[in-house]
């Protein structure tokens, strides 16, 4: 493996993206850059590519999940301007390389989580009980902890230290299983990142790094988050693979996270050993959106930046990929169009239908309550009981 992508890449797939523009749009972001893709912009496997070996049900599961994912996405923004979530974080134009490295993986592997990287959690059909998080009931990220998806994390980077520690325990305990860390570019300037790299190195944990380079953190541009040429070559450092990938391509996706994860559980074809060894995966992609909805883009980039990138629409590449393959047409994809309408809609009903309780906000700090948080706890829910919970609900 080597930081163009899986193996072998270069003389697997074009590296290029093929032509400098299609149809007389604008020009492919990632024309000239070296990493691995499958699909070019069009949706085309690119000469020479090599598509992942996959059955038609399995890719069309994959549209499936980017269907859904997108459907989520744009019901969550909604849903946050009529103030029925709280700030959320937009993932359109990054759903490829979460949907993608998750179909990659097994069902018991653990994913670490950020907080952008909804597709994972769709791939793992956990919607309806991943998105009472984001209406601040905690029920959302145990059930999510339930399926193998490590709760979110708002601090930047501090979960990557957690994830190591649970790849070291699997390899500890002859578990064959790795770690799916996601985290954004921005997450590559703290020092956990450089601590967890650093230890996944020395004691060759099975952990997949996967950094997401969607050119922004929040809204300093890439070239002012490093002097590197890239992210993935940070990984040269800590004495392990460092693989960059088209994030926007599904398929590109899912075999380079196919690829690494064998190379973490130490079975890849070119393994030396049965040693796991760890990897970072860049993949390279754009959020088509704010940073969170508390975000205005319009603040630090020009709106016309983002066209380009919206050429390499996820969506739109898999949909023509399956087309031309003969593998889906337009009654197939208008059923998933309205299956994935259907599983939000139940998501948000069910979300909705969850009654909020006091109580919750003390139930999962701390093990034993302090005696000034358990005074605190004592006070509201005495207010509660005297003055009715009615008092306490804003008005609308």
């Amino acid at each position: 493996m080597d930081e163009n992508g899986a193996d072998g890449a270069a003389d697997t797939a074009d590296t290029a993206g093929g032509p400098a523009d299609t149809a007389g749009g604008p020009a492919d972001p990632l024309a000239d850059a070296d990493i691995y893709r499958v699909l070019g912009p069009d949706g085309s496997p690119l000469s020479d590519a090599t598509v992942p070996d996959l059955s038609d049900e399995q890719f069309r599961a994959i549209y499936r999940d980017l269907v859904v994912t997108r459907r989520f996405d744009e019901r969550a923004v909604s849903l946050q301007r009529q103030g029925r979530i709280g700030t959320y974080a937009p993932c359109a134009g990054q759903e490829g390389s979460a949907v993608g490295s998750t179909h990659a993986l097994a069902d018991d592997d653990l994913i670490s989580y950020q907080y952008r990287e909804h597709g994972a959690v769709v791939v793992r059909d956990l919607l309806g009980e991943y998105l009472p998080y984001w209406m601040g009931h905690e029920s959302g990220t145990e059930a999510i902890a339930d399926g193998n998806v490590f709760p979110l994390n708002i601090g930047i980077a501090a979960h990557l230290p957690h994830a190591v520690g649970a790849a070291w325990a699997f390899d500890y305990q002859d578990e064959d299983r790795v770690v799916a860390c996601h985290f954004g570019d921005g997450a590559t300037s703290e020092g956990d990142f450089h601590e967890a790299m650093n230890f996944a190195g020395v004691f060759d944990t099975p952990t997949l790094f996967c950094c997401h380079n969607n050119g922004w953190a929040i809204s300093i541009p890439g070239e002012r988050q490093t002097a590197s040429d890239t992210f993935a070559q940070k990984a040269t450092a800590y004495g392990f693979d460092g693989v960059r990938v088209d994030g926007m391509d599904p398929l590109a996706s899912y075999a380079v996270t196919r690829e690494a994860a064998e190379r973490a559980r130490g079975t890849g074809d070119d393994a030396e050993s049965d040693d796991p060894r760890p990897v970072l995966i860049e993949f390279v992609e754009y959020r088509f959106g704010a940073h969170t909805t508390a975000d205005d883009p319009t603040a630090y980039r020009d709106p016309d930046d983002v066209d380009p990138w919206r050429a390499l629409d996820p969506l739109d590449r898999m949909e023509a990929f399956l087309r031309e393959t003969g593998r889906i047409d337009d009654e197939g994809v208008a059923a998933i169009r309205d299956e994935a309408a259907d599983i939000v809609a139940d998501a948000i009903d069910f979300a909705e239908s969850i009654e909020a309780d006091p109580r919750d906000m003390f139930d999962h700090a701390y093990a034993e309550l302090p005696p000034e948080v358990r005074r605190q706890r004592d006070e509201l829910l005495g207010a509660v009981e005297e003055h009715g919970e009615d008092a306490f609900l804003r008005e609308e």
